[in-house]
């Protein structure tokens, strides 16, 4: 006879979600498809940052590029003599992402980024980006929890 207790799941209730701590796409350099790398590069280094979503002519996500995704044009360019300027985001971004909904509380969060070598998780409900939560924005979120909580 196989047995298979029910454990009741423990309630998260009391934390946030990642949807309080996000940075909204409205505040998020975003690239697109077509986009030159060249481009994007400029981006990264003028505006410091470590990467961002790709998202297609209607909004959705379909990729994210970061600087390791961009070093690869170093090696292009070495190797398989590759003009700078033919050079597509699409060529170069990731789209094997890792993705969070909205409703996904602070601690589950804070666990996937241990678990993952990413640096931020695109936040998306049924295929649109909303806004993207970082390492940095749960840091922010452990501040805000009280140690009862915990």
């Amino acid at each position: 006879m196989n047995f298979k207790p029910q454990f009741e799941s423990k309630s998260k209730e009391g934390y946030e979600t990642v949807k309080k701590y996000m940075v909204s796409v409205n505040n998020l350099i975003t690239f697109r498809p077509d986009q030159s790398i060249v481009d994007v590069i400029d981006t990264i280094l003028d505006k410091r940052i470590s990467g961002a979503p790709v998202l297609d002519e209607n909004r959705k996500l379909v990729g994210m590029i970061s600087e390791k995704d961009c070093l690869r044009l170093i090696i292009d360019r070495a190797y398989h003599n590759l003009p700078n300027e033919a050079s597509t985001v699409e060529r170069y971004m990731t789209t094997a992402i890792r993705t969070v909904p909205p409703t996904l509380d602070i601690v589950t969060a804070a666990n996937e980024f241990l678990i993952a070598p990413v640096r931020r998780f695109p936040v998306v409900d049924d295929g649109i980006l909303l806004g993207q939560v970082s390492r940095r924005d749960i840091l922010r979120a452990a501040r805000e929890i009280s140690s009862t909580n915990w």
